[in-house]
């Protein structure tokens, strides 16, 4: 196949996306870009985007920022491990690198949360240095214009591909190249079986869409079967707030704080009592009100949810450690009242994107230890 690079490169200058990490592309910006958008849509996440440079305009000032302020800046875009790999990585590049990222692809990669993609993407454009940036867009292109039916999700398939990405990039234009390979593949090339062939600049060396299997490909491993637990909620709200459990530091919404649960058991609301009174939580002579069945999509596991909401007399927290069949779970503590939810509310946003444990995360700093 002829070479790729004259032909799509001139189609990037002439029809490239206008964005702020493009007009300035330094290094920081590069990759706190990339960052965000995985997972997420570029038109979502450039809010965030200017908001958080904004607020933490270069390195120093996000290794150093406050998790509580740092997680409220990240609040919305979900995934908050990698806002927690970022501030580690700033950490690293200042105790190492004087607070700068490093011209170096190796090192780069090297650094918490950063893969062969971003190391890939920040070395490239930032600093000129011909290495590739295959992400699902590249991979799509190529799958495409080889007429390729290799899974792309195959280590191996993968590997070969890249090793195509790289005979058609010119090093002298590393980062404009791979840019525009994700830029095609994210306004023409697009995924779903419906590419823009008429308006594809490499449409006359594209080999699927002279077979006609273009919307055969890419093809994907079938996804494995998610995983369905039930999981019971207990929503104990008392006037000094409700009692809420911090998730462990590693695994599913890692560190994050939610109203006491327990994962893999569909208890009954007698069941559920019996385990408050466990943990030292005195219910009086409170009635539970059962909430409504609801579920919670993960990308491999799906919550069944139940639950139970009650209010209980004013006490101390419970020292008790609340467990449930996969967790062992920090001790249980008070939150604070926040501005306007009643339990209702709560639940709802627990079933909706778990934007709860985010708030009650901002505010377990200040909460007594009542409940």
């Amino acid at each position: 196949m002829e070479n790729i690079s004259s032909a799509l490169l001139d189609w990037f200058y002439k029809n490239h996306r206008i964005l702020p990490f493009r007009t300035d592309p330094s290094p920081y910006h590069v990759w706190l870009s990339e960052i965000m958008l995985q997972q997420t849509r570029v038109s979502a996440a450039l809010p965030y985007y200017e908001r958080f440079l904004a607020a933490l305009p270069d390195i120093p000032a996000l290794a150093a920022c406050e998790e509580e302020k740092l997680h409220k800046l990240w609040e919305g875009l979900g995934y908050y491990s990698r806002v927690r790999n970022l501030q580690k990585a700033a950490r690293i590049v200042c105790e190492q690198y004087g607070g700068q990222l490093p011209a170096d692809y190796d090192a780069l990669r090297a650094l918490p949360g950063i893969g062969d993609y971003t190391a890939g993407a920040i070395a490239s454009i930032s600093f000129g240095i011909p290495v590739p940036a295959v992400d699902g867009n590249v991979l799509r292109v190529f799958s495409r214009l080889y007429n390729d039916p290799g899974v792309i999700t195959d280590p191996k398939v993968k590997k070969a591909f890249t090793a195509r990405v790289m005979e058609h990039q010119p090093p002298e234009k590393a980062g404009d190249y791979n840019q525009a390979l994700m830029e095609l593949g994210a306004l023409v090339c697009v995924p779903n079986g419906a590419p823009l062939c008429d308006v594809c600049p490499l449409a006359g060396l594209c080999q699927a869409r002279a077979a006609g299997t273009t919307a055969a490909l890419p093809q994907k491993a079938k996804p494995k079967p998610r995983k369905v637990l039930p999981v019971t909620v207990a929503l104990v709200e008392s006037p000094a707030g409700f009692l809420v459990q911090q998730r462990p530091a590693k695994g599913l919404l890692a560190g994050l704080w939610q109203p006491l649960l327990w994962e893999s058991e569909h208890l009954l609301q007698a069941e559920v009592l019996a385990r408050l009174a466990a943990l030292g939580v005195d219910t009086g002579t409170a009635v539970p009100e059962a909430l409504p069945a609801a579920k919670h999509i993960f990308s491999h596991i799906e919550w069944l949810l139940s639950g139970v909401a009650l209010t209980v007399p004013e006490q101390a927290a419970p020292a008790g450690q609340p467990r449930g069949a996969a967790h062992h779970l920090h001790p249980a503590r008070c939150l604070c009242r926040l501005q306007g939810p009643d339990a209702g509310m709560i639940w709802k946003f627990w079933q909706s994107a778990q934007s709860f444990l985010y708030r009650m995360d901002r505010k377990r700093k200040s909460c007594p230890q009542r409940l």
